[in-house]
């Protein structure tokens, strides 16, 4: 967020007094403007308001730096690097991006991004693809889905139950699926932790 030290100091601000501002610390500043963390989406917005910005603007996603129009609102969700167990997802700091979504589609759930990396999924998802994530703990047959095995980083797989287990099913067939029986599945544990309900193909 190189546009962010720019901004700052288009008002003659330290980091320090901008940390002060929103209750950050001046170090927490310092890894915004270095892009190596990113502000949540509240803070995001408070920063945009702040400066007379669009969230975008200071993404670097566009040079216009007018605030959208009220009519284009939506709800910005996080895109995530990785998601680790244990952790809400509204604490990951491994923030990478933001996506957008409708309002009525806000309303229907809480949501999440996560960026698809590897070749699993292919042809339909490719490495760098972003999807959008309905949280939910639980999933049908057929249903493409966050997964999360014992406690490493989640996986994006096509879930098939059975009475013995779990499958999780590559698009790629170059991909064995993975199976685990109802006594993995708690002792893992494994986990649903969210439905795929759209992808955003990154060019």
């Amino acid at each position: 967020m190189n546009r962010l030290a720019l901004l700052r100091k288009s008002k003659n601000m330290s980091q320090t007094e901008l940390g002060k501002k929103f209750g950050a610390a001046q170090n927490t500043v310092s890894q915004w403007e270095r892009g190596t963390r990113e502000p949540d989406y509240e803070m995001l917005q408070a920063l945009a308001e702040f400066f007379g910005v669009s969230t975008d603007y200071l993404l670097g996603r566009t040079d216009y730096s007018d605030i959208p129009a009220p009519t284009t609102k939506g709800k910005w969700i996080p895109v995530l690097g990785c998601v680790q167990a244990g952790i809400p997802i509204e604490a990951v700091e491994d923030i990478i991006g933001y996506e957008e979504i409708s309002n009525e589609m806000a309303q229907s759930g809480d949501y999440f991004a996560l960026r698809i990396r590897g070749d699993s999924m292919e042809p339909r998802m490719h490495e760098g693809d972003v999807v959008i994530v309905r949280k939910q703990d639980d999933a049908e047959t057929g249903d493409v889905c966050v997964v999360m095995v014992n406690g490493d980083d989640a996986t994006v797989k096509r879930i098939k139950k059975s009475p013995e287990g779990l499958f999780l099913i590559a698009n790629n067939p170059a991909f064995e699926p993975m199976f685990f029986s109802n006594r993995e599945i708690d002792e893992l544990p494994v986990q649903v932790i969210g439905k795929v309900v759209e992808l955003r193909a990154k060019f």
